[in-house]
């Protein structure tokens, strides 16, 4: 062996104990991170059940009730919400789904915005997709029945009871 490879090898065992414990400090690190998270700092996602009905002629209005159902507790909330497009006629709607991105139970309370398009007649399935500006996603699938047709922008605000 060539006195450049012995040098090489010699330096590759002698570094090897400092790889050994930069990679246990980094896993010490990264486990005592996750470890000491508290429920604040840890999302969480939560089940939702909502009861809503809505009516209007070009600006639709509706309001609700429902449930949050996170980390075993349930918090009962109310729904306020007013659509701005093409709305016509009249409809009510049992949803069911999950919220995510909560941190805290407050951050599921606030105005969430949809865009979306949809028509009951007599009865129907529906969905829709809100957002509010703490990183809240709700995602709800129901059943609806009625008669409306929306092509609209909406806001809905969410108020825990």
């Amino acid at each position: 062996m060539s006195v450049k490879a012995n040098d090489f090898e010699r330096s590759r065992r002698q570094s090897a104990p400092l790889r050994l414990v930069i990679i246990v400090l980094t896993a010490i690190a990264l486990l005592s991170s996750i470890a000491w998270a508290t429920p604040s700092q840890a999302q969480a996602a939560g089940q939702v059940r909502l009861k809503i009905a809505k009516a209007g002629v070009l600006i639709g209005t509706g309001v609700g009730s429902g449930v949050l159902s996170y980390r075993g507790r349930n918090y009962p909330f109310r729904v306020y919400g007013v659509a701005f497009g093409v709305t016509v006629g009249a409809s009510a709607g049992e949803f069911e789904g999950w919220a995510s991105g909560i941190r805290e139970v407050r951050d599921f309370a606030g105005t969430y915005s949809s865009v979306g398009a949809g028509g009951t007649l007599v009865g129907g399935v529906g969905g829709v997709r809100l957002r509010n500006s703490k990183g809240v996603t709700i995602e709800l699938r129901g059943k609806t029945a009625g008669m409306e047709v929306a092509a609209n922008v909406g806001k809905i605000t969410i108020l825990l009871k």
